[in-house]
């Protein structure tokens, strides 16, 4: 069994650890992660809704890419130039556009993509494939599932070629290979 296979089976028994009838959330955002976790829920036969939580500032060709994936697309209460009016620019340390627009809950589990060669932060913060997220509330958790989080960013390439993933076109170079360190997020944040 090579490599890969043996982290594609892990990431497949991390999501049976969810056994619930109801659907659980694939946090889809329209990236390579996201498209790599779809494909795995898919892969794993449990029941999911897959949700995209629009930014209203993502890149182009974001909405096309996650219509065509049959994803639904939630609409916020209030735009990002709404909440700048509000509260100013967002900074490093204020990110409130966040909590507005993407860190809320919609179902109580959720399957993320994240992973910790994404950063240093990421690595240090996440040690285990599962934990209890916390929004605002102590009533507005989650359990939240990272079944790729110790895949590579090798891995993530290589399942996307094996599996004929299309990803968003801002992945690809001019020469058609996928260039894995690219993110896929708000036009202008802060973090980018």
């Amino acid at each position: 069994m090579s490599a890969l296979a043996d982290k594609e089976r892990r990431a497949i028994k991390i999501l049976h650890m969810y056994r619930g009838d109801d659907p659980i959330e694939v946090s889809y955002s329209g990236g390579k992660d996201s498209d790599v976790i779809l494909t795995l829920t898919k892969m794993a036969g449990i029941p999911y809704r897959a949700i995209y939580k629009n930014t209203t500032i993502d890149p182009p060709g974001t909405i096309a890419h996650v219509k065509a994936n049959g994803v639904e697309i939630l609409r916020p209460k209030q735009t990002f130039f709404q909440l700048i009016e509000q509260n100013g620019f967002p900074n490093r340390f204020m990110r409130f556009c966040c909590r507005y627009l993407k860190e809320y809950k919609v179902l109580d589990r959720s399957i993320m993509g994240v992973r910790k060669a994404e950063s240093t932060k990421r690595a240090a913060r996440y040690s285990e494939p599962t934990e209890c997220r916390f929004y605002g509330s102590k009533r507005d958790h989650v359990e939240a599932f990272y079944p790729i989080l110790d895949w590579s960013d090798q891995d993530v390439v290589d399942f996307i070629k094996e599996r004929g993933i299309k990803i968003h076109a801002l992945y690809y170079r001019e020469d058609g290979t996928i260039d894995p360190k690219r993110r896929l997020g708000c036009m202008c944040c802060p973090l980018a």
